[in-house]
């Protein structure tokens, strides 16, 4: 299908998988982004690369140590238009507790994962998903 005169197609293109909620499926999540993203023609620091990566290694360590109910996977959802420029981030875990930033002592070790997210990403949030649990998002400005 062709876009009609005078428009320009969109394209959006989409990678979702499940992993285990330990740091291995963390780990992988980011391995595999990483190698998604490249599929999709982004090159280490052009165009929100590294944001994107440390966006998903983030949240996707968030759902595999905060975010963990044993027996249960989490999702990592990421929808790129080249049109708009835009990287949805989304990682979902089937733990109700919702995520909240919070400063860290500066001799603590934990708590910086969504300042970071906060930092690097345009806007990020919280909502319910269909069955238990939450999906934490994050849009990432971004351009191949």
């Amino acid at each position: 299908m062709t876009a009609p005169q005078g428009q320009v197609p969109v394209t959006v293109r989409t990678f979702a998988q499940r992993f285990s909620a330990t740091r291995r499926g963390a780990r992988l999540a980011r391995l595999l982004a990483v190698h998604q993203l490249a599929d999709w023609g982004f090159t280490p620091g052009v165009g929100g690369y590294e944001a994107a990566v440390l966006v998903v290694a983030e949240l996707s360590a968030n759902a595999a140590l905060h975010g963990r109910v044993p027996g249960r996977d989490f999702t990592l959802l990421l929808r790129y238009d080249d049109q708009a420029g835009r990287l949805w981030i989304e990682v979902s875990d089937t733990h109700d507790a919702e995520p909240i930033p919070k400063v860290p002592a500066s001799d603590d070790e934990q708590g910086r994962g969504l300042l970071l997210v906060e930092a690097l990403a345009d806007r990020w949030g919280v909502r319910d998903r269909r069955g238990p649990g939450k999906t934490v998002w994050a849009h990432v400005a971004a351009t191949t």
